[in-house]
């Protein structure tokens, strides 16, 4: 199964063009790769509340992506708001996928524990937020994405039930 995703990057910097989006590309590759993702859509916001709303509910409510990957804004700065963001627009959490991310990240650094990032559902499309730098995209994204397809196709209903 192909997997629609989107890519959403929350970065005054990456917004203003001062700073290249490596962290989007690892999530790109990651999900390519793994699980048969389809990027349909990708884009760069600065860190405010109401851009990156708007960004998640039209990527879930009109782009119809089954999985959307955020970056960024997931730290302790007075700007990082993507987990309130998308805390606002979800209707279900998910905080198994959140919970294992920050835990096998651990292991690699103890900054992972003033990581925010949350997870959950709005529609039949799965948000993750993902830390900003291209490591902890890959640490976190590497912890969850076996479990993706087959979360994707349960909320999706391509699939019912669990494995055997």
């Amino acid at each position: 199964m192909r997997w629609k995703t989107a890519i959403l990057t929350a970065s005054d910097r990456g917004a203003r063009g001062e700073r290249e989006d490596t962290s989007a590309q690892v999530i790109r590759e990651l999900v390519e790769e793994e699980i048969n993702g389809e990027i349909i859509e990708y884009r760069i916001v600065p860190d405010e509340m109401d851009e990156i709303m708007a960004s998640l509910i039209e990527m879930a409510d009109y782009f119809h992506a089954d999985l959307i990957i955020t970056t960024g804004g997931t730290g302790l700065g007075p700007r990082d708001v993507t987990p309130e963001a998308t805390l606002k627009i979800i209707e279900r959490e998910v905080p198994g996928l959140a919970e294992a991310m920050r835990a096998a990240s651990l292991q690699k650094t103890p900054f992972a524990m003033i990581s925010r990032g949350v997870a959950g559902i709005r529609g039949k499309t799965l948000i993750i937020n993902l830390p900003g730098s291209p490591k902890g995209v890959h640490e976190n994204l590497q912890a969850v994405i076996g479990v993706l397809p087959h979360a994707l196709a349960i909320l999706t209903g391509r699939e019912e039930g669990h494995p055997q």
